[in-house]
């Protein structure tokens, strides 16, 4: 019988893995006794991780999954929840890059109302997408300029290009992600990074309130959620019963209360209190 091995190793040798075979194409990796002794000790944790990852590509396919599913069985059973719905959501964001370039929305279904809130936080991402650029034209200067190896000079620019990619992903998801109301529901969203639904027959009431204190972009904080932009909220939601809230990296909570931004307040609030 072939051993398993947990996923919180599985992970680890995973991400060794990566790294060996990123200095290996970098051309730095030389070939010493030491390397040869780690390399003998570490192997066979490989082969029973990657053999544990094929067993259950088989069995998936041997349930009559299609190859995308089976592979997706496997990130299910290995890759721990914060992984995955860290790279669903960047995978979301990137896809905001193309919605940003044709001008569309997100989830903004006929005769539901749009409240953005990305306007805020817009010089900050400009200036941390110039301090990017910046950084990636200066480590290209130096790796050049130290005349390191063509596989280092692509693993560094393969680097930075997603730095500016995560950059540009965040700003558009934010810009294609609204916030959004219709006759059923508010819907909170940051990003790709968390979506919650609130219907409408749960919201006991709702006012402007801005504050200067949220905690991170989503936090929670004696029963209330807050969803900020550049740590501020401006409108407040109460509810008439608690609901369960998923936050990004998959902790979940219950909530009564809920402070979020909108760049228009006064029409964000128009929209929730009219029939």
């Amino acid at each position: 019988m072939v051993p398993t091995l947990p996923r919180r190793a599985f992970m680890t040798v995973a991400a060794a893995d990566l790294l060996v075979a990123l200095v290996v194409v970098s051309g730095l990796l030389a070939v010493t006794p030491a390397g040869v002794v780690a390399a003998a000790l570490v192997t066979p944790f490989s082969l029973v991780g990657y053999v544990t990852a094929y067993r259950l590509f088989r069995s998936a396919r041997e349930a009559g999954a299609a190859p995308r599913d089976a592979l997706g069985a496997i990130g299910e059973a290995l890759v721990p929840l914060p992984v995955r719905m860290l790279m669903r959501a960047e995978r979301a964001n990137l896809a905001g890059v193309g919605l940003w370039a044709r001008r569309r929305v997100d989830g903004v279904p006929p005769g539901g109302a749009a409240l953005p809130y990305a306007r805020e936080q817009r010089p900050l991402l400009w200036m941390l997408l110039f301090a990017v650029v910046v950084q990636a034209v200066a480590l290209e200067w130096m790796v050049a300029a130290m005349e390191a190896p063509a596989g280092l000079r692509a693993v560094v620019l393969a680097a930075d290009v997603y730095s500016v990619l995560f950059v540009l992903g965040l700003g558009a998801a934010c810009a294609t992600r609204p916030h959004v109301v219709t006759d059923d529901e508010l819907r909170i969203r940051y990003a790709a990074y968390f979506d919650l639904r609130v219907p409408r027959e749960l919201i006991a009431s709702v006012r402007a309130s801005r504050s200067f204190d949220a905690r991170g972009v989503v936090s929670v904080r004696d029963g209330g959620l807050m969803v900020g932009v550049d740590a501020q909220t401006n409108l407040i939601v109460h509810l008439t019963r608690p609901i369960a809230v998923t936050r990004p990296l998959g902790r979940r909570e219950h909530v009564t209360s809920i402070r979020f931004y909108a760049e228009d307040p006064a029409a964000a609030l128009k929209s929730l209190t009219t029939p």
